[in-house]
């Protein structure tokens, strides 16, 4: 929303999931003065904001959904360039800001009066625009956490010191909104169930203060997981369905009014369960309506099955709007595109075959049919999914199987003939009589040159995830890009306690939590990761912690910035630097396998003969350019509705 107001992309991003049927829809975060988020935000921080998002409320209402608007204030987690005339960020107290590695102001009692009058006018103008509810933002590590937090508080007057005045500044802010909205206009507080940062307030501390929050006068509470700056993963695949559950539990147990449970509740089954269990009152589904905005409606109707899952990836949204950049999917091609209204010509009745049932077949395959054309997709393996299949197979990435089973319901569902372990040749497409045949045949993996001094097997990072190979316990991984350093952690974990063990052991209390604990740390396997270039490079901005931390956690060894000096036959010797200014360091590295991961070539051969013979023909996907899922799926879409 440049400069705060809102748009025709922002209105049909929103309306679009409001035709979907969902009940409730909270936008945000909105700020309400100059130091509260950044520019790009909503806004309501003057009256001049109201029309465009009374306009707004409007649409939302005529499609059947309540909307409400959470009043942002990041504190010391905004940036300085965020804030005009670049001064620095407000906070309870000068403490370095590890979210922004930036040194906020300490607030004078005249900043928070401010604030809190801020706060309450926005609120007022929220509902003049026609939003049924606002929701005050006090979960992630914002402002209102500051000021709770012992870590982050080190005020000395009525706002810092006991429990007592380190919520006054929360207290103080409800009462504020509540004076400025009237005693029936809902009021929701979405909070940390526990802020898992070492030394500041968990769930005990969370419990007690939505107890005071009911006191004070909220109408409801939205649970969520913890800071920004935590090193516990929060919204990554990592974490389990409703893994926070337990978190909301506590608290629903303890106060009387609705409770909603979020974070990583992707499935309507999850869904269902927390509410017949009473963890929670309403479950706040966030990512999922991104990829799926009709997940509601599909959910209500028995439909289920036909959600197109989020993957808990953030590669298209979190990613983006962490760097200032609008949202997107790497599964919905429109998401963040509405507001553009492409009209697609479906004439139907045309005939295609597909060739590579990955995801940019499925996704042609699937959109074809539902234009109500003729669809034969032939794969030359033994099931859908192509690259997908090996994505799913490292450490918390099994979220990626839910596209596979989506496109295998959703083909059936519409009649997609796929015929499996079929490999074609121009000859047999010639024979068969088809409007079009659609190209997707994926990529072959490059290949390496490697000395034949050296003795030990050597197989690509896909015959490892493919488990055609089984790794022995010195592993070489040639690429440390995301391949690399996934396939590396794949291999560390596989030769380290499983989770079934883990449960086994504490379950049956076989060994002490402390063993328990050091034996998940060990890996079997010694992996060493080489790159010639940065490692890590290849994922998503903000997507590659949790993978380098595992990597850390199990001893991986990782050498970035490596020139390969000498081979011999069952080790390397390498140079590299720690850092830019350092003097190279010579390694000698032993191994028994070596696995490479840099890169792959499009399998395009085909293509190429089809077009020779004049046979229509299209690529797609992969076999057209390497890239990630997001392309092929785009790709695959784009085609569809093209050729109608």
């Amino acid at each position: 929303t440049p400069e705060g107001y809102a748009t025709p992309r922002f209105n049909e991003y929103y309306w679009r999931r409001a035709e979907g049927g969902i009940g409730l829809i909270i936008v945000g975060g909105c700020r309400f003065d100059d130091f509260g988020g950044a520019w790009s935000m909503m806004s309501l921080q003057s009256d001049e904001f109201i029309p465009g998002y009374k306009e707004f409320t409007d649409g939302m209402h005529e499609r059947g959904a309540k909307v409400g608007v959470q009043l942002y204030h990041a504190g010391a987690y905004a940036m300085r360039a965020s804030i005009p005339g670049g001064q620095s960020a407000l906070a309870p107290s000068e403490v370095f800001s590890r979210f922004t590695h930036e040194m906020p102001r300490e607030m004078t009692i005249e900043d928070i009066d401010k604030v809190i009058s801020d706060w309450a006018a926005g609120a007022r103008r929220a509902k003049e625009a026609g939003f049924d509810l606002v929701e005050i933002l006090a979960s992630a590590g914002y402002l209102i956490c500051q000021f709770l937090s012992p870590l982050k508080n080190l005020r000395t007057d009525e706002y810092g010191g006991s429990w007592e005045n380190r919520t006054r500044f929360a207290r103080r802010v409800v009462a504020a909104v509540r004076e400025a909205v009237g005693p029936d206009y809902p009021i929701c507080m979405r909070i940390a169930g526990n802020d898992f940062v070492p030394g500041s307030n968990g769930n005990d501390e969370a419990v007690a203060f939505c107890r005071l929050m009911e006191e004070q006068g909220v109408d409801m509470l939205n649970v969520t997981g913890g800071w920004h700056e935590t090193v516990i993963p929060q919204l990554t695949a990592e974490v389990p369905d409703a893994g926070f559950s337990y978190l909301v539990q506590a608290i629903r147990d303890a106060v009387s009014i609705p409770v909603a449970l979020s974070n990583r509740v992707n499935d309507p089954y999850t869904a269902e369960k927390m509410l017949q269990l009473e963890n929670a009152d309403l479950i706040c589904v966030g990512r999922p309506m991104i990829t799926d905005p009709d997940w509601a409606k599909k959910a209500q109707e028995g439909r289920s099955r036909e959600i197109r899952k989020c993957l808990a990836c953030n590669q298209g949204c979190l990613s983006k709007t962490f760097f200032g950049k609008p949202i997107e999917c790497i599964l919905n091609p429109e998401a963040g595109h509405e507001w553009e209204k492409k009209p697609v010509t479906a004439t139907g009745g045309k005939s295609f075959l597909v060739i590579g049932a990955g995801p940019a077949g499925c996704e042609f395959a699937l959109r074809a049919a539902q234009l109500g054309n003729r669809v034969m997709v032939w794969e030359k393996g033994p099931a859908i999914g192509g690259q997908v299949n090996l994505a799913a197979v490292p450490p918390g990435k099994s979220s990626f199987r839910s596209l596979i089973e989506y496109y295998e319901y959703m083909l059936d569902l519409y009649n997609v003939q796929i015929l499996y372990n079929t490999e074609v040749s121009e000859e047999m497409i010639f024979e068969e009589n088809y409007d079009a045949v659609i190209v997707a045949t994926g990529m072959t993996p490059k290949e390496i040159s490697i000395p034949s001094v050296c003795r030990v097997p050597v197989v690509t990072a896909y015959d490892i995830l493919k488990k055609e190979v089984i790794a022995g316990r010195n592993v070489l991984v040639l690429g440390g890009g995301s391949v690399g350093c996934e396939t590396a952690e794949y291999l560390a974990q596989d030769a380290s306690l499983s989770a079934e063990q883990i449960k086994f052991l504490l379950q049956h209390r076989a060994e002490s939590v402390e063993k328990v604990l050091e034996l998940m740390d060990l890996s079997r396997r010694n992996i060493s990761v080489v790159d010639i270039a940065k490692i890590g490079a290849g994922f998503e901005p903000g997507t590659s912690w949790p993978v380098m931390k595992d990597l850390r956690r199990l001893h991986v060894k990782l050498y970035a910035n490596a020139v390969i000096e000498e081979w011999k036959e069952k080790s390397v010797v390498i140079s590299c630097k720690k850092g830019k200014e350092a003097e190279p360091v010579t390694k000698e590295i032993p191994f028994d396998m070596i696995v490479t991961a840099v890169g792959a070539v499009p399998e395009n051969r085909l293509y190429s003969a089809l077009r020779e013979k004049g046979i229509a023909s299209y690529l797609i996907g992969d076999a057209s350019e390497i890239g990630k899922i997001q392309n092929a799926v785009s790709a695959g879409r784009a085609l569809a509705q093209s050729l109608g």
